[in-house]
């Protein structure tokens, strides 16, 4: 095989190979669930792991709804912090791949809010308030679309 081959070979092999991983990153291993919603299929660790960051974003709301009627804002940026974007950077690369884009969209947007939230703080209980309403309704879309299902 002479040196063109071979060059020519691993180009087609990385263009291969990167466009599997970018129809990986968009498509995610989903099926249609009985109920129409997009069912995301997960190994059982990885489906704990999502639900335990769900619970947490959910925590954080109820604690940033505590502290705004406390009128404690700087609990506020602290708890909506913790729950923002540097909370998102923990998800395994090897999970990313299998979730569809739709909810690595909606819940970069969540984290994002939170982030959002922690500004907010500073200007107030009643923008705190607007701000996680919008960021709830990343939460109630997300839901509507998707679920969590374990393989078999």
């Amino acid at each position: 095989m002479s040196t063109k081959s071979i060059a020519i070979f691993a180009i087609v092999l990385w263009v291969a190979s990167a466009a599997f991983l970018g129809f990986k990153f968009v498509s995610g291993e989903t099926i249609q669930a009985e109920d129409g919603r997009e069912a995301i299929v997960l190994a059982s660790a990885e489906r704990a792991f999502i639900l335990d960051e769900m619970r947490n974003m959910l925590e954080a709301v109820q604690e940033i709804i505590s502290a705004v009627n406390q009128d404690d804002m700087d609990t506020v940026r602290k708890i909506a912090h913790d729950a923002g974007m540097a909370e998102a950077r923990k998800v395994p690369v090897e999970l990313m791949l299998k979730l569809p884009l739709g909810f690595k969209q909606l819940g970069g947007a969540t984290h994002t809010g939170f982030d959002e939230i922690a500004l907010a703080a500073d200007m107030g209980g009643e923008l705190v308030m607007e701000k996680l309403e919008e960021n709830l309704n990343n939460c109630v879309g997300c839901h509507a679309i998707f679920q969590l299902t374990e393989q078999d």
